[in-house]
């Protein structure tokens, strides 16, 4: 440069780096707040097509798994990326639910509402149903962890407790997912001990008490009593009849249709 075209060659051509790297930095910053407004955008709207009570429902949910996640003091990358698996794959979240869900996780990691103030607000919102369907996907993201950390496992019982769970419904839920997870499969219901735990008894119960278990679980678990929750929270509950049903099944067919 300096032998062909000396100082202002060179001078040009640091000019045009400093503009070429000033643009690009403006571009990227332009297309970083132009997807941040396209997906805020997104969120809003998918969020106005809720109801109330399915926003109010996913929002304490969120909130409490993450103080769930934060009971040792931290939230790790894995433990974010679990969260996400739980509601993209077990809940079925297609890309405008999950990036309301990843809005809410950062809100929830940055919230200094405590967990007693989040489960009183749910347990004065919601009836004893679809509380059952909490207790359930908090024990169902607190058993996709192998080992299971037993800080976690304790928080499940003393949410169970709190929200005013008896302590059959809370066994019941607890032993599928401790019997499913032994099976290598959580929730699974593929030996007759598993279809005990379905159905909160313990083995060898006989058929009077299973029937009694299985119609009050029935009743409880109905997917009419949680479709005001939203469509991804009947299909827990459809989820978990579907479960019970087998249980009951096999036991009728095993007990010759008595």
């Amino acid at each position: 440069m300096l032998i062909t075209g000396g100082w202002k060659a060179v001078g040009s051509l640091l000019s045009f780096l400093l503009f070429s790297g000033l643009m690009g930095f403006l571009l990227l910053g332009a297309a970083f707040f132009g997807f941040s407004w396209y997906v805020r955008k997104r969120v809003a709207d998918f969020e106005s097509t809720q109801t109330e009570t399915h926003n109010q429902f996913v929002y304490l949910l969120v909130n409490i798994l993450v103080h769930i996640a934060k009971s040792d003091g931290h939230f790790t990358k894995s433990e974010l990326q679990t969260m996400l698996n739980f509601f993209q794959h077990s809940l079925r979240y297609n890309q405008d639910q999950m990036y309301w869900v990843k809005q809410l996780i950062k809100e929830a990691r940055d919230s200094e509402q405590n967990l007693d103030e989040l489960l009183t607000q749910f347990r004065q919102s919601f009836a004893y149903e679809p509380r059952l369907i909490l207790l359930e996907l908090v024990y169902q993201i607190v058993y996709t962890k192998k080992p299971v950390i037993n800080q976690e496992l304790e928080m499940a019982r003393k949410i169970a407790a709190f929200l005013q769970i008896n302590q059959y419904d809370q066994r019941t839920i607890e032993a599928k997912y401790r019997y499913g997870q032994q099976a290598g499969t959580p929730g699974s219901t593929t030996s007759e001990e598993q279809y005990y735990a379905v159905l909160g008894l313990q083995s060898g119960a006989d058929f009077v008490v299973i029937k009694k278990a299985y119609r009050k679980l029935s009743m409880q678990y109905h997917p009419d009593k949680v479709a005001h929750l939203g469509e991804e929270f009947k299909s827990v509950a459809e989820e978990k009849m579907k479960e019970i049903n087998a249980a009951y099944d096999y036991f009728k067919k095993k007990h010759n249709g008595a």
